[in-house]
């Protein structure tokens, strides 16, 4: 059996095999009114094909724990109850499939209140259906964008809060998986980069002020969710700028210090803080990050980023660089992909039953 298809347990809860869906934001969530935030039914046919087409862990996209912690008005939430119900849905539909359901909990910062990718995603301001954005400093993310207003210490606290609200309604909702978002130059990530972070308090400055966010949120997390459900996180592994910049130095001893606060597991991308900059996008270009993690901060990782053939990916886990897998877009044009996967590599997935008159044109 390849290792890709071999089971994974954290905490007890066992994944089928190592491939699993990244997630992916899909703007497509009521914007206003009361189901604001919600899945609405495109999630429902977009991760249910996803679980049927052979994931073993379905992600679900950045989920913002505050109205004013959406990337764009589209984005799904789980600041409110009245939230859990549609989760619930998506929940179920992905179980029924045998795949492990996770939610990204999110908080956009500064990179806030912006329009939907192809409305152009630029920002959107106050009065014409955005608002006013926060985050560590009055650093905007790039020309043209707002200067976020400096988060005090009581809305930091405010924060943690709300991560681990938002945590307890992904338990209600029948996740199996919480992951916490500390990457793509999102409120964590801010507060982790020098670049975005100028504070002079106790939660900026060194290396330990710039990370307590984050430290503070996953335990916030972990002591929000049952002892047995895995708790991951997404951090960028650096920001692609020297030497400034959150580096992989610096990903390493935040891993080894998010440990003893009950991480399970470190799903490994980069960059998303800074814009312009340059990043040598090439097959598994991410990947050692993964593996650095992994060997120096003792923790399984998830490894990300331009793995599309069958053979890389077995290789990635084969080989110890990372405990799993991670497809986005390969996901997006075939939903199926790791069932092609499994062919090409001689492992046993079954096809669901509807399906299987297909198996030979896989």
């Amino acid at each position: 059996m390849p290792t890709l298809f071999t089971p994974l347990t954290l905490r007890g809860t066992t994944f089928a095999h190592r491939v699993w869906m990244a997630p992916m934001c899909q703007y497509s969530a009521v914007a206003d009114g009361p189901d604001a935030g919600a899945p609405a039914e495109w999630h429902l046919q977009h991760y249910g094909a996803r679980a049927a087409g052979g994931a073993a862990h379905v992600i679900v996209e950045a989920t913002a724990v505050v109205p004013e912690g959406r990337i764009t008005p589209f984005d799904l939430g789980l600041w409110d109850d009245a939230q859990v119900a549609a989760h619930r849905r998506v929940v179920e539909l992905v179980h029924a499939q045998g795949a492990r359901a996770g939610v990204q909990l999110a908080h956009a910062g500064r990179k806030a209140s912006t329009d939907a990718p192809w409305n152009g995603g630029a920002p959107v301001p106050p009065g014409a259906g955005g608002w006013p954005v926060v985050g560590p400093s009055a650093v905007p993310f790039a020309e043209g964008h707002p200067v976020p207003t400096p988060l005090t210490v009581d809305g930091i606290a405010g924060v943690v809060a709300a991560f681990a609200d938002a945590a307890r309604r992904a338990v209600a909702a029948g996740y199996d998986v919480v992951e916490v978002h500390a990457a793509h130059g999102y409120l964590l990530h801010q507060f982790c980069s020098p670049d975005s972070n100028v504070r002079d308090d106790g939660y900026g400055g060194g290396f330990d002020g710039r990370t307590r966010l984050v430290r503070e949120v996953t335990s916030a997390v972990r002591a929000a969710i049952p002892d047995g459900m895995p708790l991951l996180v997404r951090v960028s592994a650096t920001d692609w700028v020297e030497p400034a910049g959150w580096t992989a130095d610096d990903t390493v001893r935040l891993a080894r210090d998010l440990a003893p606060l009950g991480v399970d597991m470190v799903h490994v991308s980069t960059g998303g803080n800074l814009p312009g900059v340059h990043v040598p996008v090439e097959p598994g270009y991410q990947v050692p990050f993964a593996a650095r993690v992994r060997a120096e901060a003792g923790l399984p990782t998830i490894a990300v980023g331009a793995i599309t053939d069958p053979a890389h990916a077995e290789r990635v886990v084969a080989d110890g660089s990372a405990d799993a897998v991670a497809l986005a877009r390969p996901l997006l044009v075939d939903p199926f992909w790791p069932h092609r996967a499994a062919v090409a590599l001689g492992a046993d997935l079954p096809l669901p039953p509807q399906y299987d008159r297909a198996r030979a044109l896989l």
